[in-house]
Formats: structure tokens, C-alpha cells, sequence
């Protein structure tokens, strides 16, 4: 696989991301594992909306799902992914601005 292929890939998990629905998902489903109905009554969304957007998320990999008679309990599949992910969002990542001097030396480092 080339190495813009492995880009694109990652672009069309980022636009999988991209829904505040499926943010807000994740988020909940980092706490703890959640039933849909449970999931409907957190996020004040029908239960149809929910469905679908835990349907991406399964289909990016990043939720699965056990039954328990009629309900579905929705788990976080990759957590080490989520974590980082929920912390970028959460901006713990500040910004370290550089003189033109530092950016110069830097550049000429091999």
C-alpha cells in the first residue's frame, strides 16, 4: 500500500468521525459500556439517529456491540484510540510558537 493510499485511508476515518453525534457516542461509550436505550436517554437523540451513527462507528471499527435478549450493549473497541482521540478534541494539546531563528535552526538540521 503506498504511502498516500495509507493517507487516504486515514482521511476517510477522520470524515467518519467528523458528527457530533458520533463524538458525543464515543465520548459516552468511554465511560462505560451503554445499552441504545441508555445511550437515548444521555444524549437526547431518537433511537433510529443513534442506531445509525453506532452502525458507522462499528463499520470504522471503532464500537462492537453484545446482546442481552432484546438489547444491544455498545462497547469501545479500540480505547487507546478513543482516549487520544477525546483528548485531542480536548485541545491538551497547546500550541509551542518558535522564533524565526529556532525554525531556521531547526531546518538545518539534518
Amino acid at each position: 500500500m503506498s504511502e498516500l493510499q495509507q493517507w487516504r485511508e486515514a482521511a476517510e476515518q477522520l470524515r467518519l468521525l467528523g458528527h457530533p453525534v458520533r463524538l458525543a457516542l464515543l465520548e459516552e461509550l468511554s465511560k462505560a459500556p451503554k445499552c441504545v436505550t441508555d445511550i437515548q436517554d444521555l444524549l437526547e437523540v431518537r433511537q433510529a439517529n443513534i442506531s445509525q451513527h453506532l452502525a458507522v462507528l462499528r463499520q470504522a471499527k471503532l464500537v462492537d456491540y453484545h446482546e442481552d435478549g432484546n438489547l444491544r450493549c455498545y462497547y469501545i473497541l479500540r480505547p487507546g484510540l478513543v482516549r487520544d482521540l477525546m483528548r485531542f478534541l480536548r485541545n491538551d494539546y497547546p500550541s509551542k510558537p518558535k522564533t524565526a531563528a529556532q525554525v531556521r535552526r531547526a531546518a538545518r538540521t539534518p
